[in-house]
Formats: structure tokens, C-alpha cells, sequence
């Protein structure tokens, strides 16, 4: 029988990277299944016990809450977006 894959982050390291990210440019990626994906740039502004929110840029109208396990199983990515000077 295969093992289960195991992840190399637990929760608190991931809900630490997402909090160093607040009030910050953020660019997320979301997985909608069948090889679907969203991708928006946004600004990080609340991060909760159990989630976080990303305000989005522009006209998207998506799911702009995420929860730190989706982050975790990878369905979401947030990535801080580089300044024009770096």
C-alpha cells in the first residue's frame, strides 16, 4: 500500500507566511478543479483565526476568502507581488 504524500508545512507555519503578508500586494492563484484555475492580484487586508481576505483589483467578482488549509493542500497559492524598484 502507497503512503500518503506528506506535506513539509504544518498550519502555523502557513498562517505565519500569510500574516507576514498583510497590507501587502499579493497575486493569488485558485485551483476550480479539472484543470481550471483563477488568478487576480489583490491586496492581503484581514487575516482571521481560521482565514484570511484578499480584496481584489479590478472587476473580479470571485471568492476572495480563503481558509489556511486550502492554502496548505495547495488549491491555493498567494504570492507576494515585487515591488517595480526590486
Amino acid at each position: 500500500m502507497r503512503d500518503m504524500i506528506k506535506t513539509s508545512r504544518d498550519i502555523a507555519s502557513v498562517k505565519s507566511a500569510i500574516k507576514s503578508f498583510l497590507d501587502s500586494d499579493v497575486s493569488v492563484r485558485v485551483n476550480l478543479g479539472r484543470n481550471r484555475y483563477v488568478s487576480y492580484d489583490g491586496k492581503l487586508t484581514s487575516v482571521y483565526p481560521a482565514l484570511f481576505t484578499v480584496s481584489p483589483y479590478g472587476d473580479f467578482s470571485g471568492k476572495t476568502s480563503f481558509s489556511y488549509s486550502e492554502v496548505m493542500c495547495g488549491n491555493v497559492v498567494v504570492k507576494k507581488r515585487k515591488e517595480n524598484g526590486e
